[in-house]
């Protein structure tokens, strides 16, 4: 399937009403598909896999921000640490660390956010609370990473229809996106991405605060896991 060009001018128009950050999940598309949104004016767009990123960054145009939003294994970090624009799937202080260690390396300050596990299949990964605001006095109280910032939270509701239950994962990381911002005063004018929302749900998470959401298959059609 073609990218749908009037699904993007649709969610470009819905994202700038609303306040919103569209990241085109480009995972598994061709480097013709993102040239496409590039040319409608998409920079910001995300991907899965380590090798397959890599290799898009050095061959499309490098004004693009590409947002790492799988999950990440330590060992792959050192690949996109010189580049990437945004690490959202930080699901645990091991793996923060490890990004914090990487960046020290290259004396770059990684932006990350930390991944909120909220919804109801264990398949998902991130802190539950607890773990999160373990995680929070260390980065925003005791300081102890120089070489990440940590700039929100992203969570993936479960992949269901209830749009009630949605509505109450979505509130429940709003909740904590807030008292984070609270009690523990990181800097405002870093820590301000709430992501959560993708095709399926992203207007129901941007009606519980989201300003960051995830859009692949509204854009591109399924993905192609033959690649």
């Amino acid at each position: 399937m073609p990218v749908d060009q009037d699904a993007y001018q649709q969610l470009k128009k819905y994202c700038d009403t609303n306040g919103v950050q569209l990241i085109a999940v480009s995972k598994t598309k061709p480097n013709e598909d993102i040239d496409l949104l590039y040319s409608l004016g998409q920079r910001a767009f995300g991907e899965n896999y380590v090798q397959e990123l890599s290799k898009k960054f050095e061959e499309l145009p490098k004004d693009i921000q590409w947002h790492f939003i799988g999950h990440l294994q330590s060992n792959k970090i050192k690949y996109i640490a010189p580049f990437v624009a945004l690490i959202h799937g930080v699901d645990s202080l091991k793996l923060l660390q490890a990004i914090d260690k990487e960046g020290k390396k290259i004396n770059r300050i990684i932006p990350c956010l930390l991944q909120v596990h909220i919804a109801k299949e264990e398949s998902k990964f991130g802190f539950d609370t607890d773990e999160l605001r373990i995680a929070a006095t260390q980065i925003f109280v005791e300081k102890k990473f120089s070489h990440v910032s940590v700039n929100g939270l992203m969570g993936m509701a479960s992949f269901i229809d209830d749009q009630q239950k949605l509505q109450a994962e979505f509130q429940k990381l709003k909740s904590l996106y807030e008292e984070i911002r609270s009690t523990y005063k990181p800097d405002a004018e870093t820590f301000n991405i709430l992501s959560m929302g993708m095709s399926s749900d992203y207007k129901i998470a941007v009606a519980c605060g989201s300003n960051m959401i995830r859009i692949g298959s509204t854009l591109f059609g399924a993905r192609n896991y033959n690649m």
